[in-house]
């Protein structure tokens, strides 16, 4: 099962993260060790996460939505579908999944961009770069997000059509990780229409489903 725990040894040590609070049109932060679950729970209705990872041994490894979709041959992220990073390994794995809509196509917002279409706030992008310096990690690109929870379609014409964001209050996502990875998530505006209503995150870590407290 993709959502089992692998077996450890008993004497090694393992630290579990505390959860992050991530305000809305903020950022934040949260490790994860090899076989460790994270979820990230909507605390507000039409929450997107702009969703990152570096990998904690080598920060040139990021989680990257490009090959992802290479990898799966798919623009739609699905349970079970595995996300990989730009070496094209693995580095977590989609299981539970209570709203099923999340983009692999649109890059993050940027303070500019985002002036330019009347919205106030500091870009994603821009935020993601102020958390790398905060934790002190230098990466020789920043990398598109996977938008969790927000509404886009593709239509047979190619055209990236956005929908009403229908995310409610608690609704989550909960991953097993497979690689040890730093996670920024950016709960700032996006500037797409449907999707443009920033709400609050919680990101919480876990080794086992049932240590969630929720099912």
């Amino acid at each position: 099962m993709l959502l089992m725990r692998e077996s450890y040894e008993e004497n090694a040590v393992r630290t579990l993260a505390e959860p992050v609070q991530v305000a809305a049109g903020s950022i934040g932060s949260i490790s994860v060790l090899r076989g460790q679950l994270l979820r990230i729970t909507a605390q507000g209705d039409g929450a997107v996460a702009s969703l990152f990872g570096f990998s904690l041994a080598n920060p040139a490894v990021w989680l990257s939505v490009h090959h992802t979709r290479v990898f799966s041959n798919s623009y739609l992220l699905g349970s079970g579908m595995r996300l990989v990073n730009n070496r094209r390994r693995p580095m977590m794995v989609l299981g539970k999944d209570s709203v099923k809509r999340h983009d692999l196509l649109l890059p993050a917002s940027t303070t500019a961009f985002l002036a330019e279409r009347g919205y106030p706030g500091e870009g994603c992008l821009d935020a993601l770069r102020g958390e790398l310096a905060r934790l002190g990690m230098v990466v020789p690109k920043l990398p598109d997000p996977i938008n969790l929870f927000m509404h886009v379609k593709l239509t047979r014409e190619g055209e990236i059509l956005p929908e009403t964001n229908l995310t409610q209050a608690g609704d989550s996502i909960t991953c097993r990780v497979v690689m040890d990875t730093q996670f920024i998530v950016s709960a700032c505006n996006t500037g797409i229409e449907g999707n443009d209503r920033p709400a609050p995150l919680l990101l919480s870590v876990a080794e086992n489903l049932h240590d969630f407290n929720v099912e």
